[in-house]
């Protein structure tokens, strides 16, 4: 039996919309479950809150809008690290940033075609699995890392890092909620780091689909062979700090710090924005941007 295919909750107040929708997302291989209004689509997923794999929200909608279902996922324990994406005819930048502060980091701007629709699904999609398969990881993991003080690691390769990352946030009590932040930074310290992939060229590589092989490819250049990363941590009153460091040349990391309107539309760009609004207490990059310091606090109620 192959993988189940991901399963998209679509929320449109016109039938129309929701048919076209729903037939789009059945061609590309989804199982899409289409509702007209926002009450409907908050009765589904408070009733079944681990069946779906994104959110296609129309922002206007009677009875309850997109606004108030995004504000009930991000409350609600177990949905709140669900990928929503907001579906608008509202695209000031000033509508954007309210969306994008409420928590819905992937967008779609009507009218938009069919490639556009499956590009930023595909996006939401794979990260919310990435994140998915992470926490059961974390799960599994020891938690003897609750014993120590403080440690340091060197990682080459993503799965190092992936496996480094499901390892140290069980130093917190709160694993589920750092390891999405942790995988974000150590992706961007292997791929933008040490293998200098740019901004650019991963827009390309994930439109082309060829992301991973081409970091695989970077990795094995005589160039790359010897380059390492380091995590480390330490407990620090009540607090715990995470230090990633890798051996890149940096880069203009202010403008990556907070979600952006101007690259809410594109299919990567938001990893260090949530890690810091989701994960983290502080974060904050220092010199030339190889290093970043992650902060949380072990008190959840001090956060």
């Amino acid at each position: 039996m192959g993988e189940p295919t991901p399963t998209i909750l679509v929320v449109d107040d016109e039938v129309f919309n929701l048919e076209i929708l729903n037939e789009h997302l059945e061609d590309a291989g989804y199982t899409p479950i289409g509702v007209e209004n926002g009450r409907q689509a908050w009765n589904l997923l408070k009733e079944t809150p681990e069946r779906f794999d994104a959110v296609l929200l129309d922002r206007m909608m009677p009875e309850m809008d997109g606004m108030e279902v995004l504000a009930r996922i991000k409350a609600h324990p177990t949905l709140s690290a669900l990928p929503v994406i907001l579906q608008t005819a509202k695209a000031a930048k000033e509508d954007v940033l309210e969306g994008l502060q409420a928590g819905a980091y992937y967008y779609l701007t009507k009218p938009f075609n069919n490639d556009q629709l499956l590009a930023i699904l595909k996006t939401a999609v794979g990260d919310y699995q990435h994140y998915r398969v992470l926490q059961q990881e974390t799960r599994h993991t020891s938690h003897a890392l609750t014993l120590m003080d403080k440690g340091q690691f060197t990682f080459r390769t993503l799965k190092e890092g992936r496996d480094l990352v499901t390892l140290l946030s069980n130093a917190h009590p709160e694993a589920a909620k750092v390891v999405m932040g942790l995988s974000e930074l150590v992706i961007n310290a292997v791929e933008h780091g040490n293998l200098g992939i740019t901004y650019n060229e991963k827009s390309r590589l994930n439109e082309e689909g060829t992301w991973e092989k081409e970091v695989e490819r970077r990795l094995a250049l005589p160039e790359n062979a010897t380059k390492t990363a380091s995590l480390s941590f330490e407990r620090a009153g009540s607090e715990i700090r995470f230090l990633i460091q890798d051996q890149g040349d940096g880069f203009d990391w202010q403008e990556y710090l907070e979600m952006s309107p101007d690259r809410v539309f594109d299919t990567h760009g938001r990893g260090i924005a949530m890690a810091k609004m989701v994960s983290f207490d502080n974060l904050e990059y220092l010199g030339k941007g190889n290093q970043v310091v992650a902060t949380i606090s072990m008190n959840p109620a001090d956060a």
